[in-house]
């Protein structure tokens, strides 16, 4: 499975932004995926996670209620939708899809498969 994540830019705090995650190699129905972000400085963590039947989210508290992770099988995309962008938002988002049956695992070693990462921006 590849991944192409796209969707990032520069926006003003308060301002959205939705982020795409691309599949191609094989269809990704059925995976797990996951949006992680890394800020400079900082180690990769966890942003927001939905099973592989797509019943299922996770979100890291600090994005809750303004995040949303969403899947379309049919186009074997994933989807980020972030309002309410805060200056704390800012950072290399990345794509994630793992195979395995298990939840939504919130370490970066359970996923196999990751995208190159989109850059988003929140000034204040």
């Amino acid at each position: 499975v590849q991944l192409q994540a796209s969707g990032g830019g520069l926006v003003q705090a308060g301002g959205s932004l939705r982020l795409s995650c691309a599949a191609s190699g094989r269809t990704f129905s059925g995976f797990c995926m996951a949006w992680f972000r890394q800020a400079p400085g900082k180690e990769r963590e966890f942003v927001a996670g939905i099973s592989g039947s797509g019943l299922l989210t996770s979100y890291i508290d600090s994005v809750k209620g303004r995040f949303t992770v969403s899947r379309d099988d049919a186009a074997n995309t994933v989807y980020l939708q972030m309002s309410s962008l805060k200056p704390e938002d800012t950072a290399v988002y990345y794509c994630a899809a793992r195979s395995t049956y298990g939840g939504i695992p919130r370490e970066t070693a359970q996923y196999a498969y990751w995208g190159q990462g989109t850059q988003v921006t929140v000034s204040s």
